[in-house]
């Protein structure tokens, strides 16, 4: 029975509720004349008229105001106002008619009388409707859980509405630091104090607890799961504050809590001046936009309306992916971009020369790079051809078409490397600072930063598969640590410093306090409402397994090679002083490793590098 009332089609449903209401005006005509009259009434004579009228006044007022378009399991205080509102039209055409026409044995208080008791019959109704309706919804299907709710405003008020219709969870209650709100109820919820959250999870059976915290800072929001990590529950967030600007929250608007909130700290916002310095009205071109980095430097400029965006990369299934998602931004806001999917790699010189010559890019945001630390470390010779000579081709082609501006998106791993694939971003770093100091019209830069989450190599995607694999996590060492910012931060930070150079700078961002993996790796687990399988829990839910360091791995990266980074106007880029060797004697030199590339003789390539990139160190790990 109760799966054929959902079932039934949407006219059935209407027509039982227009049947009801006319039951309902017919009864509320009753009892309005039996309260008016102090007697039980039996219609007669000219009352006819008014039990004739209720219902066909009522029923086309009520469709005029959409009354039954709604979904009543859904119902909720928009639809209750309309409610209202229909039935004052209702009543007060309904009191003129009873005064104008004056019928014998009918009273004129009966048009005040009736719809205040069609009010409450018609609004019992939906209410009675609503619950039972979302009860039948919710025995159709098991709750996830039992829910807390961090946050007892004005979000977390309208979250605990959209579930209570939804029947996704129990919610069991709010918690809140207002020392006006503990101890109090919200709509017959009561609030607890952040000390009575481990008592009332054991108690009750508590599995997630929503953040319904939009404004809140990093900082509160990380002390409050900090806090929480002891509980055995499921954390879980709602979207930044922009995110609901139009007022409403739904079930959809819960999300699992990233990583990224609990790292770093709180973005600056980007300087709209720099950002659109070297990008509104030009064509700009994107080399690798198929991956992470270059996507999101490929959604950030788009935005700025340059006059063509060229986007270039050898993977093909990015390269439409990324143009796809372009062409539906530019739909989307109105944006009058030309968008230039170009398959490409950065290793064809004549190709990047053509490209060049076609479309004269104004400036070029070099991202394209092999950057999977173990994989290049077992294939040398392609890292060197494609990070260094890569790097090269697409710096000599921009500089020969008279390109403003390039910007080499580098890492952290340039520093000091353990590993080629460092060393080969240092020396792709080299050949452009080399090329800065003997160009006159193409000014060249570079921006180093560490880890962004979620890219192709990161290690927060990896725990996220290996936590829905049921483990294990996999560490390769237990004091490693990395510096990590988000994917889009980084592009606008990118961005911006690319819009500050001066030729030859070699920008720093600051990434905030390195993370230790092993942290993250419990904290990911945790925060899953999973417990970690160690020593001090053998029964615990999910093993974290220490690997080894894999080969060229560093337990530390580093951002700087000298020392005193000069600050910048923007507070969280910095500008190295680094040494390079002129690109006359450089250009001489790299012969022999492009040799060695070809040949694919690791030893030279690796000699080549010791030689040339400062606090380079082979690794004697073996390669993959």
């Amino acid at each position: 029975m109760q799966n054929k009332v959902l079932a039934w089609p949407r006219w059935v449903k209407r027509s039982v509720v227009v049947v009801l209401d006319v039951l309902m005006a017919l009864a509320a005509t009753w009892v309005a004349f039996t309260l008016r009259l102090d007697t039980v009434d039996w219609p007669s004579g000219a009352q006819w008229w008014v039990y004739g009228l209720a219902p066909v006044l009522a029923v086309p007022v009520f469709v005029k105001f959409g009354l039954y378009r709604a979904i009543f399991r859904y119902t909720g205080q928009a639809a209750l106002q309309a409610t209202g509102q229909a039935v004052a039209v209702y009543g007060f055409v309904l009191l003129v008619i009873l005064v104008w026409r004056q019928w014998p044995g009918v009273p004129r208080s009966l048009g005040v009388l009736q719809p205040l008791v069609f009010l409450l019959m018609v609004g019992a109704s939906r209410a009675v409707a609503r619950f039972w309706l979302a009860d039948l919804g919710r025995a159709q299907g098991d709750t996830e859980g039992r829910l807390l709710i961090f946050g007892a405003g004005t979000s977390g008020v309208q979250t605990a509405s959209a579930l209570g219709v939804s029947g996704q969870f129990v919610l069991i209650g709010f918690v809140d630091d207002d020392p006006a709100k503990i101890g109090r109820s919200i709509n017959g919820i009561p609030v607890f104090s952040m000390a009575q959250v481990p008592g009332v999870v054991a108690d009750q059976g508590v599995t997630d607890i929503l953040l319904a915290l939009p404004s809140a800072s990093r900082d509160r929001r990380n002390s409050i799961i900090d806090s929480l990590r002891s509980c055995p529950v499921h954390i879980r967030t709602l979207p930044a504050f922009g995110d609901l600007a139009s007022g409403r929250v739904t079930v959809q608007d819960i999300r699992e809590l990233d990583v990224e909130d609990l790292l770093g700290r709180d973005p600056v916002p980007p300087d709209v001046e720099l950002l659109a310095r070297d990008l509104a009205g030009q064509v700009v071109l994107v080399t690798g936009a198929g991956g992470s980095i270059g996507g999101e430097l490929t959604r950030q400029i788009v935005l700025q309306g340059p006059r063509q965006l060229l986007l270039l990369d050898h993977n093909e299934f990015g390269l439409y992916s990324i143009h796809q998602e372009l062409q539906g931004i530019c739909v989307g806001r109105g944006l009058s971009v030309e968008l230039v999917p170009l398959l490409c790699s950065v290793a064809n010189y004549a190709r990047l020369r053509s490209i060049c010559e076609v479309y004269r890019p104004a400036t070029v945001y070099h991202a394209a790079a092999y950057k999977h630390v173990p994989m290049v470390e077992g294939n040398p010779g392609e890292g060197v051809a494609n990070n260094v000579f890569g790097t090269l081709n697409m710096a000599l082609a921009a500089r020969d078409s008279a390109a403003n501006r390039f910007v080499l998106v580098s890492t952290d791993k340039a520093v000091r490397p353990t590993n080629v694939m460092g060393a080969t971003k240092r020396m792709a770093e080299l050949v452009l600072q080399a090329l800065a100091a003997d160009s006159l019209h193409t000014c060249f830069t570079m921006v180093r930063f560490g880890n962004v989450l979620d890219s192709s190599g990161s290690v927060v995607p990896l725990f996220r598969r290996q936590l829905a694999a049921g483990g294990p996590l996999t560490v390769t060492h237990a004091d490693v640590t990395r510096y990590f910012m988000t994917i889009p931060e980084a592009a606008q930070l990118v961005l911006q410093a690319g819009a500050m150079a001066r030729g030859g700078d070699v920008f720093v961002l600051d990434m905030g306090e390195p993370v230790k993996i092993m942290d993250l790796a419990r904290g990911m687990v945790q925060l899953s409402g999973l417990t970690v399988r160690d020593e001090a829990c053998p029964t615990g839910d999910i093993e974290i397994a220490i690997t080894g360091l894999r080969p060229g791995e560093k337990l530390y990266e580093e951002l700087l090679i000298g020392d005193n980074p000069e600050p910048t106007v923007h507070s969280r880029i910095m500008k190295a002083h680094e040494p390079f060797v002129p690109w006359v004697q450089l250009s001489e030199e790299l012969k022999s490793l492009e040799t060695a590339a070809r040949l694919d003789d690791d030893a030279a390539i690796k000699a080549f590098l010791q030689q040339h990139v400062h606090g380079y160190q082979p690794s004697e790990l073996p390669a993959i």
